[in-house]
Protein backbone atom coordinates (compact mmCIF):
# COMPACT_ATOMS: atom_id res chain seq x y z
CA UNK A 1 0.00 0.00 0.00
CA UNK A 2 2.75 2.33 1.19
CA UNK A 3 4.23 1.95 -2.72
CA UNK A 4 1.22 2.11 -4.39
CA UNK A 5 0.98 5.60 -2.62
CA UNK A 6 4.14 6.83 -3.41
CA UNK A 7 3.67 6.50 -7.43
CA UNK A 8 0.41 8.34 -7.36
CA UNK A 9 0.02 11.65 -9.18
CA UNK A 10 0.48 14.62 -6.42
CA UNK A 11 -2.70 16.98 -7.68
CA UNK A 12 -1.73 20.52 -7.77
CA UNK A 13 -4.52 23.36 -7.08
CA UNK A 14 -5.11 26.61 -8.78
CA UNK A 15 -1.95 28.82 -6.66
CA UNK A 16 0.46 25.90 -7.54
CA UNK A 17 0.56 24.35 -3.80
CA UNK A 18 -0.40 21.02 -3.56
CA UNK A 19 -3.56 19.70 -1.94
CA UNK A 20 -4.75 17.33 0.78
CA UNK A 21 -6.08 14.37 -1.02
CA UNK A 22 -8.72 12.67 0.65
CA UNK A 23 -6.67 9.42 0.52
CA UNK A 24 -3.56 10.55 2.44
CA UNK A 25 -5.32 10.10 5.74
CA UNK A 26 -6.32 6.72 4.84
CA UNK A 27 -2.71 5.97 4.07
CA UNK A 28 -1.30 6.87 7.50
CA UNK A 29 -3.71 5.04 9.37
CA UNK A 30 -3.03 1.80 7.46
CA UNK A 31 0.88 2.60 8.03
CA UNK A 32 0.43 3.26 11.51
CA UNK A 33 -1.76 -0.44 12.16
CA UNK A 34 1.00 -2.10 9.65
CA UNK A 35 3.57 -0.60 12.48
CA UNK A 36 1.41 -1.59 15.30
CA UNK A 37 0.92 -5.16 14.17
CA UNK A 38 4.58 -5.81 13.36
CA UNK A 39 5.69 -4.85 16.77
CA UNK A 40 3.14 -6.75 18.49
CA UNK A 41 3.95 -9.58 16.40
CA UNK A 42 7.87 -9.47 17.21
CA UNK A 43 6.94 -8.89 21.30
CA UNK A 44 5.24 -12.25 20.89
CA UNK A 45 8.03 -13.95 19.22
CA UNK A 46 10.66 -12.88 21.45
CA UNK A 47 8.41 -14.02 24.37
CA UNK A 48 7.49 -17.53 23.28
CA UNK A 49 10.69 -17.99 21.55
CA UNK A 50 10.59 -20.25 17.77
CA UNK A 51 9.89 -23.97 18.17
CA UNK A 52 12.93 -25.92 16.79
CA UNK A 53 10.15 -28.14 15.38
CA UNK A 54 8.44 -25.63 13.06
CA UNK A 55 11.18 -23.79 12.38
CA UNK A 56 13.11 -24.00 8.58
CA UNK A 57 15.92 -22.96 7.11
CA UNK A 58 15.55 -21.01 3.70
CA UNK A 59 18.04 -22.34 1.43
CA UNK A 60 17.34 -19.77 -1.46
CA UNK A 61 17.17 -16.01 -0.67
CA UNK A 62 14.70 -14.02 0.75
CA UNK A 63 11.30 -14.55 -0.74
CA UNK A 64 12.14 -17.35 -2.46
CA UNK A 65 10.05 -20.23 -3.16
CA UNK A 66 8.85 -22.45 -1.03
CA UNK A 67 11.36 -25.68 -2.68
CA UNK A 68 13.97 -24.62 -1.13
CA UNK A 69 12.84 -24.90 2.62
CA UNK A 70 13.75 -27.39 4.23
CA UNK A 71 11.82 -28.45 7.46
CA UNK A 72 14.68 -29.01 10.79
CA UNK A 73 12.42 -32.14 11.68
CA UNK A 74 13.47 -34.07 8.84
CA UNK A 75 16.98 -33.06 10.08
CA UNK A 76 16.46 -34.04 13.42
CA UNK A 77 14.40 -37.65 12.24
CA UNK A 78 17.51 -38.14 9.72
CA UNK A 79 20.58 -37.33 12.61
CA UNK A 80 18.65 -39.78 14.61
CA UNK A 81 17.97 -42.55 12.24
CA UNK A 82 22.26 -41.91 11.37
CA UNK A 83 22.79 -42.94 15.59
CA UNK A 84 20.25 -45.91 15.80
CA UNK A 85 22.48 -47.08 12.66
CA UNK A 86 25.34 -47.07 14.31
CA UNK A 87 24.48 -48.46 17.39
CA UNK A 88 22.90 -51.16 15.47
CA UNK A 89 26.15 -51.94 13.90
CA UNK A 90 28.36 -51.32 16.84
CA UNK A 91 26.20 -54.49 18.54
CA UNK A 92 26.16 -56.67 15.44
CA UNK A 93 29.88 -55.84 15.52
CA UNK A 94 30.15 -57.06 19.81
CA UNK A 95 28.27 -59.90 18.76
CA UNK A 96 30.06 -61.24 15.91
CA UNK A 97 32.99 -60.61 17.95
CA UNK A 98 31.70 -63.40 20.69
CA UNK A 99 30.38 -65.54 17.97
CA UNK A 100 33.94 -65.56 16.71
CA UNK A 101 35.78 -66.42 19.96
CA UNK A 102 33.07 -69.38 20.47
CA UNK A 103 34.27 -70.79 17.28
CA UNK A 104 37.75 -70.74 17.89
CA UNK A 105 37.31 -71.60 21.54
CA UNK A 106 35.45 -75.06 19.98
CA UNK A 107 37.60 -74.99 17.09
CA UNK A 108 40.90 -75.83 19.56
CA UNK A 109 38.47 -77.93 22.53
CA UNK A 110 37.77 -80.40 19.61
CA UNK A 111 41.25 -80.04 18.16
CA UNK A 112 42.81 -80.76 21.86
CA UNK A 113 40.22 -83.72 22.16
CA UNK A 114 41.07 -85.44 19.10
CA UNK A 115 44.55 -85.72 19.85
CA UNK A 116 44.07 -86.60 23.43
CA UNK A 117 41.14 -89.35 22.21
CA UNK A 118 44.27 -90.64 19.45
CA UNK A 119 47.08 -90.71 22.45
CA UNK A 120 44.71 -92.79 25.13
CA UNK A 121 44.02 -95.56 21.96
CA UNK A 122 47.23 -95.45 21.22
CA UNK A 123 48.28 -95.98 24.94
CA UNK A 124 45.42 -98.76 25.46
CA UNK A 125 46.91 -100.90 22.25
CA UNK A 126 50.11 -100.75 22.77
CA UNK A 127 50.99 -98.43 20.08
CA UNK A 128 51.96 -95.36 22.32
CA UNK A 129 54.28 -93.99 24.89
CA UNK A 130 53.35 -92.95 27.69
CA UNK A 131 55.35 -90.66 30.83
CA UNK A 132 55.04 -92.37 33.93
CA UNK A 133 56.60 -91.40 37.26
CA UNK A 134 56.83 -95.09 39.14
CA UNK A 135 57.21 -93.11 42.80
CA UNK A 136 54.49 -90.90 41.96
CA UNK A 137 52.35 -93.92 40.86
CA UNK A 138 52.60 -96.07 43.49
CA UNK A 139 52.11 -93.10 46.13
CA UNK A 140 48.64 -92.74 43.92
CA UNK A 141 47.90 -96.21 44.28
CA UNK A 142 48.59 -96.40 48.08
CA UNK A 143 46.29 -93.70 48.40
CA UNK A 144 43.58 -95.34 46.14
CA UNK A 145 43.94 -98.86 48.44
CA UNK A 146 44.04 -96.48 51.75
CA UNK A 147 40.70 -94.53 50.78
CA UNK A 148 38.98 -97.76 50.10
CA UNK A 149 39.88 -99.21 53.22
CA UNK A 150 39.09 -96.18 55.65
CA UNK A 151 35.58 -96.29 53.39
CA UNK A 152 34.94 -99.90 54.70
CA UNK A 153 36.03 -98.99 58.58
CA UNK A 154 33.48 -95.27 57.90
CA UNK A 155 30.95 -98.00 57.20
CA UNK A 156 31.60 -100.61 59.59
CA UNK A 157 31.73 -97.67 62.23
CA UNK A 158 27.84 -96.40 61.11
CA UNK A 159 26.29 -99.62 61.44
CA UNK A 160 27.95 -99.89 64.90
CA UNK A 161 26.34 -96.50 65.88
CA UNK A 162 22.96 -97.42 64.47
CA UNK A 163 22.93 -100.61 66.77
CA UNK A 164 23.95 -99.38 69.67
CA UNK A 165 21.34 -96.51 69.35
CA UNK A 166 18.69 -99.03 68.70
CA UNK A 167 20.36 -101.03 72.04
CA UNK A 168 20.51 -97.31 74.15
CA UNK A 169 16.33 -96.91 73.06
CA UNK A 170 15.54 -100.07 74.42
CA UNK A 171 17.05 -99.96 77.51
CA UNK A 172 15.35 -96.70 77.98
CA UNK A 173 11.93 -98.33 77.09
CA UNK A 174 12.89 -100.98 79.62
CA UNK A 175 13.91 -99.04 82.44
CA UNK A 176 10.78 -97.14 82.18
CA UNK A 177 8.96 -100.13 82.01
CA UNK A 178 10.30 -101.77 84.79
CA UNK A 179 9.73 -98.69 87.35
CA UNK A 180 5.77 -98.48 86.02
CA UNK A 181 5.94 -102.10 87.27
CA UNK A 182 7.61 -101.02 90.51
CA UNK A 183 5.08 -99.18 91.50
CA UNK A 184 2.42 -101.50 89.94
CA UNK A 185 3.98 -104.44 92.12
CA UNK A 186 4.20 -103.73 95.98
CA UNK A 187 5.61 -107.55 95.98
CA UNK A 188 8.46 -106.96 93.33
CA UNK A 189 9.34 -103.74 94.05
CA UNK A 190 12.72 -103.66 95.17
CA UNK A 191 13.51 -106.28 91.70
CA UNK A 192 11.82 -104.17 89.48
CA UNK A 193 13.25 -101.23 91.22
CA UNK A 194 17.04 -102.15 91.20
CA UNK A 195 16.83 -103.53 87.51
CA UNK A 196 15.24 -100.16 86.31
CA UNK A 197 18.28 -98.37 88.33
CA UNK A 198 20.60 -100.78 85.98
CA UNK A 199 18.58 -99.87 82.67
CA UNK A 200 18.68 -96.60 82.99
CA UNK A 201 22.92 -96.40 84.08
CA UNK A 202 23.51 -98.62 81.39
CA UNK A 203 21.49 -96.16 79.26
CA UNK A 204 23.31 -93.51 80.03
CA UNK A 205 26.96 -94.98 79.65
CA UNK A 206 25.53 -95.82 75.81
CA UNK A 207 24.75 -92.45 75.19
CA UNK A 208 28.26 -91.74 76.15
CA UNK A 209 29.35 -93.88 74.40
CA UNK A 210 27.20 -93.03 71.33
CA UNK A 211 28.86 -89.51 71.83
CA UNK A 212 32.46 -90.82 71.69
CA UNK A 213 31.78 -92.88 68.45
CA UNK A 214 29.51 -90.20 66.50
CA UNK A 215 32.71 -87.96 66.85
CA UNK A 216 34.91 -91.05 65.78
CA UNK A 217 32.62 -91.29 62.38
CA UNK A 218 32.80 -87.26 61.74
CA UNK A 219 37.16 -87.53 61.86
CA UNK A 220 36.74 -90.40 59.88
CA UNK A 221 34.00 -89.01 56.99
CA UNK A 222 36.20 -85.78 56.64
CA UNK A 223 39.44 -87.55 56.30
CA UNK A 224 38.04 -89.97 53.77
CA UNK A 225 35.71 -87.50 52.14
CA UNK A 226 37.31 -84.30 51.87
CA UNK A 227 41.13 -84.54 52.38
CA UNK A 228 41.57 -87.94 50.29
CA UNK A 229 38.55 -86.71 47.94
CA UNK A 230 40.80 -83.08 47.44
CA UNK A 231 44.06 -84.77 46.78
CA UNK A 232 42.28 -87.31 44.55
CA UNK A 233 40.89 -84.65 42.65
CA UNK A 234 44.12 -82.54 42.26
CA UNK A 235 45.25 -86.31 40.88
CA UNK A 236 42.88 -86.69 38.30
CA UNK A 237 43.75 -83.37 36.63
CA UNK A 238 47.03 -84.30 37.05
CA UNK A 239 46.07 -87.61 34.84
CA UNK A 240 44.51 -85.20 32.39
CA UNK A 241 47.35 -83.08 32.33
CA UNK A 242 49.78 -85.72 31.54
CA UNK A 243 47.47 -87.42 28.90
CA UNK A 244 47.56 -84.09 27.18
CA UNK A 245 51.18 -84.04 27.37
CA UNK A 246 52.04 -86.94 25.44
CA UNK A 247 49.48 -86.25 23.13
CA UNK A 248 51.16 -82.62 22.21
CA UNK A 249 54.88 -84.73 22.50
CA UNK A 250 53.56 -87.47 20.19
CA UNK A 251 51.94 -84.83 17.59
CA UNK A 252 55.49 -83.15 17.70
CA UNK A 253 57.63 -85.88 17.11
CA UNK A 254 55.41 -86.81 14.09
CA UNK A 255 55.93 -83.67 12.24
CA UNK A 256 59.43 -83.67 13.14
CA UNK A 257 60.36 -86.82 11.11
CA UNK A 258 58.30 -85.09 8.48
CA UNK A 259 59.76 -82.66 5.65
CA UNK A 260 61.78 -79.18 6.49
CA UNK A 261 59.52 -77.25 4.18
CA UNK A 262 57.71 -74.12 5.18
CA UNK A 263 54.52 -74.71 5.82
CA UNK A 264 55.88 -77.74 7.82
CA UNK A 265 58.12 -75.44 9.96
CA UNK A 266 55.24 -73.48 11.14
CA UNK A 267 53.46 -76.50 12.18
CA UNK A 268 56.52 -77.58 14.18
CA UNK A 269 56.64 -74.41 15.41
CA UNK A 270 53.04 -74.02 17.12
CA UNK A 271 53.52 -77.67 18.22
CA UNK A 272 56.56 -76.66 19.88
CA UNK A 273 54.95 -73.93 21.61
CA UNK A 274 51.81 -76.21 22.86
CA UNK A 275 54.16 -78.70 23.80
CA UNK A 276 55.97 -76.27 26.04
CA UNK A 277 52.71 -74.78 27.57
CA UNK A 278 51.00 -78.62 28.27
CA UNK A 279 54.80 -79.77 29.64
CA UNK A 280 55.11 -76.90 32.29
CA UNK A 281 51.10 -77.56 33.07
CA UNK A 282 51.88 -81.13 33.63
CA UNK A 283 55.64 -80.29 35.96
CA UNK A 284 53.07 -78.11 38.01
CA UNK A 285 50.31 -80.50 38.59
CA UNK A 286 52.96 -83.24 39.58
CA UNK A 287 54.32 -81.22 41.73
CA UNK A 288 51.25 -79.71 43.77
CA UNK A 289 50.34 -83.46 43.48
CA UNK A 290 53.48 -84.61 45.88
CA UNK A 291 53.28 -82.07 48.18
CA UNK A 292 49.09 -82.85 48.90
CA UNK A 293 50.77 -86.90 49.33
CA UNK A 294 53.12 -86.01 51.96
CA UNK A 295 50.26 -83.64 53.76
CA UNK A 296 48.23 -86.01 53.14
CA UNK A 297 50.40 -88.45 55.21
CA UNK A 298 50.91 -86.58 58.00
CA UNK A 299 47.14 -85.52 58.55
CA UNK A 300 46.68 -89.22 58.53
CA UNK A 301 48.90 -89.89 61.34
CA UNK A 302 47.48 -87.36 63.62
CA UNK A 303 44.03 -87.81 62.91
CA UNK A 304 44.15 -91.72 62.94
CA UNK A 305 46.25 -91.33 66.19
CA UNK A 306 43.67 -89.46 68.20
CA UNK A 307 40.25 -91.17 67.05
CA UNK A 308 41.74 -94.81 67.40
CA UNK A 309 42.87 -94.04 70.93
CA UNK A 310 39.28 -92.27 71.64
CA UNK A 311 38.02 -95.25 70.58
CA UNK A 312 39.27 -97.88 72.32
CA UNK A 313 39.59 -95.95 75.31
CA UNK A 314 35.76 -95.27 75.34
CA UNK A 315 34.96 -99.18 74.40
CA UNK A 316 36.81 -100.53 77.37
CA UNK A 317 35.64 -97.89 79.57
CA UNK A 318 31.76 -98.96 78.35
CA UNK A 319 32.00 -102.54 78.47
CA UNK A 320 34.02 -102.93 81.70
CA UNK A 321 31.19 -100.40 83.21
CA UNK A 322 33.43 -97.64 84.32
CA UNK A 323 31.43 -94.52 84.07
CA UNK A 324 33.81 -92.35 85.79
CA UNK A 325 36.72 -93.27 83.10
CA UNK A 326 33.75 -93.39 80.21
CA UNK A 327 33.48 -89.49 81.48
CA UNK A 328 36.90 -88.71 81.73
CA UNK A 329 37.87 -89.87 77.92
CA UNK A 330 35.18 -87.53 76.58
CA UNK A 331 37.15 -84.89 78.56
CA UNK A 332 40.05 -85.57 77.51
CA UNK A 333 38.86 -85.30 73.69
CA UNK A 334 36.74 -82.58 74.27
CA UNK A 335 33.99 -83.75 73.09
CA UNK A 336 30.28 -82.39 74.58
CA UNK A 337 27.53 -84.44 74.54
CA UNK A 338 23.94 -82.87 72.52
CA UNK A 339 21.20 -82.77 75.78
CA UNK A 340 18.26 -84.87 74.56
CA UNK A 341 16.49 -82.76 71.91
CA UNK A 342 19.37 -80.61 71.06
CA UNK A 343 18.94 -81.41 67.04
CA UNK A 344 15.26 -80.40 67.18
CA UNK A 345 14.58 -76.48 65.88
CA UNK A 346 13.81 -74.29 68.63
CA UNK A 347 10.13 -72.98 67.73
CA UNK A 348 11.68 -69.22 66.33
CA UNK A 349 13.68 -71.49 63.42
CA UNK A 350 10.52 -73.41 63.22
CA UNK A 351 8.83 -72.29 59.50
Amino acid sequence: MLSKAATMEIPMNRNGDTGTLPEDDSLEQVAKLQWSLDEKDLQQVMVSGPNLNETSIVSGGYGGTAEGIIPTASIKGSSMQDSRSSSSMTAEESSRGVAVEKLDFMKQWGLNTYKCTKQMIAERFGRGSRTVDLELEAQIEVLRDTKRKYENVLRLARALTNHLYSMVQTQHALGDTFTDLSLKSPELRDEFGYNAETQKLLCKNGETLLGAINFFVSSINTLVNKTMEDTLMTIKMYEAARLEFDAYRADLEELSVGPRDVVNMARIDTAQEQYQIHKDKYERLRSDVTIKLNFLDENKVKVMHKQLLLFHNAISAYFAGNQQQLEQTLKQFNIKLRPPGADKPSWLEEP
